[in-house]
């Protein structure tokens, strides 16, 4: 019998998220990281694969020139750091992935690969890396660097780092650890060694002087959306967000990373491919468009649409006019976030563009029945893998929490396109169950 279960994610970071809305925090967000354990918790229950906490490092001001727009909405900033919420949240769950990122032009290898290893000890085995090169001038200004370097260097630089901390996460040979408590040796020195790499951009003695992992290395989690970034994560991901424009994008961008992971001698059935979609349920089909119109055409969130892509690409989105189709526009910023938001050739005039957000790559609205049963019509037609659940624009509520959770989710599993109980004890090892 063909396994029809697909894979389930949640995109988020830790920030703001409808502060001033009816079904916030009123009076701001909670700092201490509660919501989001919260949320975690209720991810568990669903038994979703993971939850990825995006970042920057950056208060944003290529939208009109300003930091002014990005600071009253709070898109990008404030943000903060979501390394110290995997421990509480992998405390409150169960078998949930936890997945932190952390940028290969800002941390030192060695800083990230025991840090890392620290996580997926206190995680039991269920910690992930969000592996990400950076792609903002300002985040490097934070650093010391005058400009993040091109775009396809960066990638190039990212290949040696990886080759770096897997080294470091092999210098512990996985059966080093003895534990002989007749000789008292707590380790074999011989299952102990130094790297000593010397590349053209790192050097590193090693060993870690942290004990091998539970997984030997975190679950990789990778975006590679332009040529080079889907050359990078058909090498490295274990898991791949993904943005493409309707069925059939999605369906190319998927065979073509598998492709790239078949050439290089690896089994694509190891990476789980998931598009990033923001699902609106309703009681009724009614409710639901209307839901999502009210959204939508908020002016709110159109402007914070053009703040965030204007933050992630660096063109100043507030240049162009909002009733008019977008001009051809480049970057050396995240090529395939712009990409999937320019949608260029499609006419569509800048307000289109931005009511549809920056990362869906369908628009799912309804019933949770209607919605479960295109999200499995859809993953017949692309292939698979799965979703990743985001909400636009600051608009994470627990109610909208609960229409998936306690909605969407149940739909999809009595239709068995969804896991109803973890089969083992391992992150990586669930990604790879079907």
């Amino acid at each position: 019998m063909v396994d029809k279960r697909m894979h389930l994610g949640w995109f988020t970071n830790f920030t703001l998220n409808a502060w001033n809305t009816p079904w916030g925090s009123g009076s701001g967000p909670d700092w201490t990281g509660g919501f989001y354990v919260d949320l975690a918790r209720a991810l568990d229950r669903a038994c979703f694969d993971y939850l990825i906490l995006e970042d920057t490092c950056m208060v944003p001001d290529a939208y009109g020139g300003s930091m002014h727009a990005a600071v009253k909405h709070g898109v990008f900033a404030p943000k903060h750091d979501p390394v110290p919420l995997v421990p509480l949240i992998a405390q409150a769950t169960e078998g949930l992935g936890v997945v932190a990122t952390m940028s290969t032009t800002f941390y030192p290898p060695f800083l990230l690969a025991r840090l890392a290893t620290t996580l997926d000890h206190i995680c039991g085995g269920r910690f992930g890396w969000n592996i990400v090169t950076s792609a903002e001038d300002r985040s490097a200004q934070n650093f010391g660097l005058e400009k993040m370097p091109e775009h396809d260097l960066r990638y190039d630089i990212a290949d040696e780092y990886m080759d770096v901390v897997c080294q470091l996460w092999d210098s512990w040979e996985p059966d080093a650890v003895v534990l002989d408590h007749e000789t008292g040796t707590y380790a074999d020195g011989d299952k102990v060694h130094t790297i000593d790499f010397e590349g053209k951009w790192y050097k590193a003695r090693g060993p870690l002087n942290t004990a091998p992992s539970p997984q030997g290395r975190p679950v990789f989690v990778q975006a590679g959306a332009s040529p080079r970034g889907r050359e990078f994560a058909a090498k490295a991901a274990d898991s791949i967000i993904a943005t493409a424009t309707g069925l059939q994008a999605m369906k190319a961008y998927r065979d073509d990373v598998r492709s790239r992971m078949q050439l290089i001698g690896r089994d694509p059935d190891d990476c789980k491919v998931l598009f990033l979609v923001s699902p609106v349920i309703g009681e009724t089909e009614e409710d639901a468009i209307e839901k999502h119109r009210t959204m939508t055409t908020d002016p709110a969130y159109i402007e914070q649409t053009l703040v965030s892509i204007s933050s992630i690409s660096e063109i100043d989105f507030a240049q162009f006019e909002l009733d008019e189709p977008l001009p051809t526009v480049t970057t050396n910023g995240e090529r395939g976030s712009l990409e999937k938001f320019a949608q260029a050739g499609s006419g569509k005039t800048l307000r289109q563009l931005a009511s549809e957000g920056v990362s869906q790559s369908v628009i799912l609205v309804g019933t949770a029945d209607s919605v479960a049963a295109r999200m499995g019509e859809m993953m017949e037609e692309v292939g698979g893998d799965g979703f990743l659940i985001t909400r636009q624009n600051l608009r994470l509520t627990r109610e909208y929490i609960a229409t998936i959770t306690d909605g969407l989710v149940p739909a999809l599993q009595r239709r068995g396109l969804a896991r109803t109980e973890y089969a083992f004890e391992h992150f990586r090892d669930n990604l790879r169950e079907f």
